[in-house]
């Protein structure tokens, strides 16, 4: 990696993961919880991301629209005028505010664990507190469903993958973006936190959607990927 992505991928307004000093783990995951979402594990994450949302350094409001994270949405997902999407994880809805402005004529709803990062999402997005495990929507309530750097905090994986797609309609379109295990113990993460390996997220997809591809994730067209980064699409 040379100087330019590497100081490209420090810089905040990149939308670079820049992870604060949490509780490290140091074995790598898998999609099996060490203990269930329990009330207490969810009253500990949700206080985690309270404290988090004061933090815009390391958990940002806005996201360049230029970063590929952003533009691999925009791209599969195509026009969202008159459509139903759900950013599930959203904290302060730095994807959701891009996704709004350039769709003026979709239905977005932002949904995540703390009510205080929901406090930071632009107001024409909808708001909603809720569990990933426990979506509050009606089965196939939405044209398209996505989580950024989300899903490694659902503790229960399976569950919130199914729920993803249960309210996603039939032929409707779902995007995970998150991080490569092969890569775990580069970041400090706290002690519920899993990443993925490719085809393990594949198959809990393939369960539920009819088409299902992977591949690996920069932030800028002209760097190559370094394999941190992993982009799922389903389509129902």
């Amino acid at each position: 990696m040379n100087f330019k992505s590497l100081l490209r991928r420090l810089t905040n307004r990149s939308g670079a993961s820049v992870v604060p000093p949490l509780l490290t783990t140091l074995r790598p995951p898998d999609l099996s919880p060490t203990q269930p979402l329990d009330p207490t594990l969810a009253r500990e994450i949700r206080r985690s991301f309270d404290e988090a949302s004061q933090d815009e350094e390391h958990f940002p409001s806005t996201i360049d629209p230029r970063i590929l994270h952003v533009q691999k949405l925009l791209k599969y997902f195509g026009d969202l005028t008159d459509r139903r999407v759900l950013d599930v994880g959203c904290g302060k809805g730095r994807f959701a505010r891009v996704l709004q402005e350039q769709n003026p004529g979709a239905k977005i709803v932002g949904l995540d664990i703390s009510e205080d990062m929901l406090a930071g999402v632009p107001a024409s997005v909808g708001k909603v507190s809720a569990l990933m495990t426990e979506l509050p929507f009606a089965a196939a309530s939405f044209d398209c469903v996505y989580a950024t750097e989300s899903l490694e905090h659902a503790v229960e994986i399976d569950k919130a993958v199914a729920e993803m797609c249960r309210v996603l309609k039939p032929g409707g379109k779902l995007v995970i973006i998150d991080k490569n295990v092969e890569h775990w113990g580069r970041f400090k993460t706290p002690a519920w936190e899993r990443w993925f390996e490719r085809g393990e997220l594949e198959r809990l997809l393939r369960r539920d959607c009819a088409s299902v591809h992977s591949e690996f994730l920069s932030y800028w067209e002209d760097v190559a990927p370094d394999g941190l980064f992993l982009i799922w699409f389903a389509l129902r």
